[in-house]
């Protein structure tokens, strides 16, 4: 199968950082690029009634601490280093995905994607704060006014809602969610079933 799947992504979900520091190995054995598609995961969540694990897993005994074991189990297979908790969690990302698409238009995608990924689950920051992130990503090499400036655009804010509204009505109802063809998986532990699907085993 030679379709390129799509990862579905917002920088403000722990596990879709992970999903992201796992698939570079899984292009690498598969011969095959991931899509990546910038979504709003607050627009995703309010058009499906969703709420964060971080909600749903309050006061669920027995949940969250499986939760942190299933989490060991994916960094071990797939060779993934943790992540550090933004003490800022929930960061509103809305500004920061509006850039994604900014960046994608103006051909550093790839960069900025790696930037704000590093500043917000690495070397985490405040990065709904404008000025915090408009450091961060400059000190990144990135031309941050540029791409903060291009963010109000209006075809980059319908270009985001275009991608979220797409997702839901695709099935989506959080992140990472991943589509090969029209088949959907949801959560990091399933990309070993999106590797399987993506090399035809």
């Amino acid at each position: 199968m030679t379709t390129n799947p799509q990862f579905l992504f917002d920088f403000g979900s722990p596990n879709a950082f992970l999903s992201h520091e796992a698939i570079p190995a899984i292009e690498k054995r598969t011969g095959v690029k991931f899509d990546y598609v910038p979504v709003l995961l607050g627009g995703i969540f309010k058009a499906t009634n969703n709420r964060s694990p971080a909600e749903t897993l309050a006061g669920v005994k027995n949940k969250r601490e499986f939760h942190a074991i299933e989490t060991e189990r994916f960094l071990k297979r797939f060779g993934v280093k943790s992540y550090t908790w933004n003490p800022h969690f929930p960061v509103n990302t809305l500004n920061l995905m509006r850039a994604a698409v900014a960046a994608q238009f103006e051909g550093v995608f790839e960069k900025y994607v790696e930037a704000a990924y590093h500043h917000m689950w690495v070397e985490p920051k405040k990065m709904d704060d404008p000025e915090i992130a408009a450091r961060a990503l400059a000190s990144s090499g990135l031309d941050a006014a540029k791409l903060l400036a291009r963010s109000q655009d209006a075809d980059v804010k319908a270009k985001l809602i275009e991608n979220t509204q797409a997702a839901v009505e695709r099935g989506a109802f959080g992140s990472p969610t991943f589509f090969v063809g029209k088949e959907m998986f949801f959560g990091k532990e399933q990309l070993r079933e999106v590797e399987e699907m993506v090399s035809g085993t």
